[in-house]
């Protein structure tokens, strides 16, 4: 072995001798590590000081107190509060339901077919995604008051222009993840089950299904969180008897932030983070931890 084969080697070894670390191991840097620690801190420091002084015993909610648990009481006993609660729930379910269904179609068109304006059609599929939230919410109430939606109708159906609206906002972050997930697939799979005397619905659901539930379950946990927490489409759809968590803790928090309000808002985020977990769990089943 020559002096020239092994001169690159030995100037990587000065390399890493100089800095005490492989040039990839970015991990042990300590500004890395301080900016990952600072970016933790700006996005997770506002939810800790709600989710803290959701427990204290204080009206006004400036100092601390004291440690209670009556506000989580005063909120339950909320009754406008707890029926956004449930109104916003409701729609969550079927926002996340419908728009998973929707979405997944749409991706595996887009995936499988070739047909003409394609391109257009995906574009224009993706312009919820894009264009601001508060032109997709004007769009709508100008949509309903067209077409004349009925209001005043019983509950559930009196959700139905909220749960349109947050459909139509929701599904292309849906059939996006899903459609991900399918560029990975190998079309040869499909193709030996269909040798193997596979019908093209067997097909699907034990070859192509197995593979798209991972995506499809990142994009109805997608759904519903976006959902549960949208403000500026419900603003615009909602009437003044379907009033939804997001729409009433705004009209709360115009009056100053009280315990109770923290409160229910701490529930929502437990919510929010179980369904996170569960949705993980269902992801990889065979993973502990």
């Amino acid at each position: 072995m020559t002096d020239a084969s092994l001169r690159p080697k030995s100037s990587i070894l000065r390399f890493v001798t100089s800095f005490g670390q492989a040039p990839l191991d970015y991990g042990r840097r300590f500004w890395l590590r301080l900016m990952v620690a600072v970016t933790f801190v700006l996005l997770y420091a506002p939810i800790a000081t709600l989710i803290a002084f959701s427990f204290n015993d204080s009206k006004r909610n400036i100092v601390w107190k004291g440690f209670t648990l009556k506000y989580y009481a005063v909120a339950w006993n909320n009754a406008s509060l707890v029926e956004a609660f449930y109104n916003s729930l409701a729609i969550a379910v079927m926002c996340t339901i419908l728009s998973t269904i929707i979405g997944s179609m749409v991706a595996l068109l887009l995936w499988r077919f070739q047909f003409p304006g394609k391109s257009a059609y995906e574009g224009f599929m993706t312009l919820p995604i894009v264009i601001p939230e508060i032109c997709m919410g004007v769009a709508m109430l100008a949509f309903f008051a067209r077409v004349g939606w009925p209001v005043g109708m019983p509950w559930p159906l009196n959700l139905s222009a909220i749960t349109i609206a947050h459909v139509a906002f929701a599904f292309p972050f849906v059939a996006v993840v899903v459609r991900s997930r399918m560029a990975g697939f190998n079309r040869e799979l499909e193709e030996a089950s269909k040798d193997l005397g596979a019908s093209e619905w067997q097909t699907f659901w034990n070859v192509i299904f197995p593979y798209m539930k991972p995506g499809i379950i990142a994009g109805a946990l997608l759904a519903f969180t976006l959902s549960l927490d949208d403000f500026v489409i419900t603003f615009f759809t909602s009437g003044p008897d379907t009033i939804t968590f997001p729409v009433k803790v705004y009209s709360l928090v115009r009056r100053g932030v009280s315990p109770d309000i923290n409160a229910a808002s701490t529930a929502l985020i437990v919510i929010t983070v179980v369904a996170t977990i569960f949705a993980m769990k269902l992801q990889a089943p065979e993973k502990q931890g």
